[in-house]
């Protein structure tokens, strides 16, 4: 048995990101509490390391780590926006409810608004965090269903 999970392993959380190989996935937010199982995983789908705030290129995708007390939500989603491709999506985690950190979800849904992004879904990611996808609006209307 390898040590090394199989990509194609459907029970990583990460494939229900959307995320592609050879996608540039830059994370900002990035601290001791983030979820490692979470970060391994899209590194195996998209065979790329994650890039950190100090990337000054595009990037296919942001992950987003967020805390109640990190400051300014909108402040950070419009920050996140700064490299993100056309089109690009993302993905904001924040603690679960009864978990510290955590942000209401009125308070993500009025910053992605005021940011210029539209909420798309959410999920729960890992044990302690939850997924809110977040995307501009003219990839919103491309990516509904």
């Amino acid at each position: 048995m390898s040590a090394t999970a199989d990509p194609a392993d459907k029970s990583n959380p990460a494939h229900r990101l959307g995320f592609a190989e050879g996608q540039i996935v830059q994370e900002l937010g990035y601290d001791e509490d983030c979820d490692q199982e979470l970060r391994e995983g899209i590194e195996e789908v998209t065979g790329t390391e994650l890039v950190d705030e100090d990337y000054d290129d595009v990037a296919d995708a942001v992950l987003l780590w967020h805390r109640e007390d990190d400051g300014d939500l909108t402040d950070s989603l419009v920050d996140a926006l700064e490299y993100l491709a056309d089109g690009g999506l993302v993905w904001l985690l924040t603690p679960k409810t009864g978990r510290d950190g955590h942000v209401e979800a009125h308070e993500i849904a009025d910053a992605a608004s005021t940011a210029g992004l539209a909420q798309t879904s959410s999920a729960s990611l890992a044990k302690d965090w939850m997924g809110t996808r977040l995307a501009s609006p003219k990839a919103a209307k491309t990516g509904k269903r």
